[in-house]
């Protein structure tokens, strides 16, 4: 996944704020995150059928892991910042019991194809704390840039056809966060969402974290994500991920 830059800005960024003369005011919190989501739903293209990712190709389940980075400043006006990269790279192997078309190419019913449906993108959520107490709210734009791509491979002279994905989605962001007091533990939930015509983007998490007194935490939960393009770069899509997450992190 191209998103090697954008570590390496974030990274810069931090190091640039985590000077001793900030280090009271400045919050940065670096984590790994390992997700286990069951992938369901259908795709086309303009001039195609459409195409079940279950039923039709027997796509299989991603399992991404990611990097979080999030810094937190008192800079007044100044957004937050917090960074996550998703491999969203999922394939499968098929025998069709319907032909299907995709791109203008149609691959017939017992043919065997090959689909690799990447959904990979960058989350780069600009924010602002609204609270910070025991109740913590945060408010901000998620910008989504998905580096991906749909392509089909078939056995009869591995004909191929495929659609790049490269679209930046702007969703309003809200995170909120209750601490249970004296305990370290914590409950919590993210919602981003996008709606414009007839395409749309959600995502939600629900978790539940335990955060020692030295910065070290833990937290679990279930997170969604769904997507629903309407001709993006020639391509519809109506598809959702849904399962369990863990993420363990560092926050100094």
């Amino acid at each position: 996944m191209k998103s090697s830059l954008n570590i390496l800005v974030v990274a810069a960024l931090a190091l640039q704020f985590s000077v001793p003369a900030h280090a009271d005011f400045v919050g940065l919190n670096i984590g790994a995150t390992y997700w286990s989501p069951g992938l369901s739903g259908s795709f086309n293209s303009a001039s195609g059928t459409d195409i079940d990712l279950s039923d039709d190709l027997d796509i299989d389940d991603p399992s991404p892991s990611s990097l979080v980075l999030s810094l937190e400043h008192p800079v007044p006006f100044l957004p937050n910042i917090r960074y996550q990269g998703i491999d969203l790279d999922s394939d499968g192997s098929s025998t069709l019991s319907n032909s299907i078309t995709f791109e203008g190419q149609t691959y017939a019913a017992t043919e065997t194809v090959r689909t690799t449906f990447d959904l990979s993108h960058d989350d780069i959520v600009l924010y602002y704390e609204i609270l910070d107490n025991w109740v913590n709210l945060d408010v901000g734009l998620d910008l989504k840039r998905f580096d991906g791509e749909v392509s089909v491979v078939g056995s009869t002279n591995t004909t191929t056809s495929s659609v790049k994905i490269d679209e930046t989605l702007p969703l309003l962001y809200l995170s909120a966060r209750f601490d249970l007091p004296f305990s370290g533990f914590y409950v919590g939930a993210d919602l981003s969402s996008f709606s414009i015509d007839d395409s749309s983007a959600d995502e939600l998490t629900v978790k539940l974290g335990y955060e020692s007194g030295s910065g070290l935490g833990i937290e679990g939960g279930v997170k969604t994500f769904s997507l629903e393009l309407d001709d993006a770069d020639d391509l519809d899509t109506d598809i959702e991920y849904d399962g369990a997450f863990v993420n363990g992190y560092f926050h100094f």
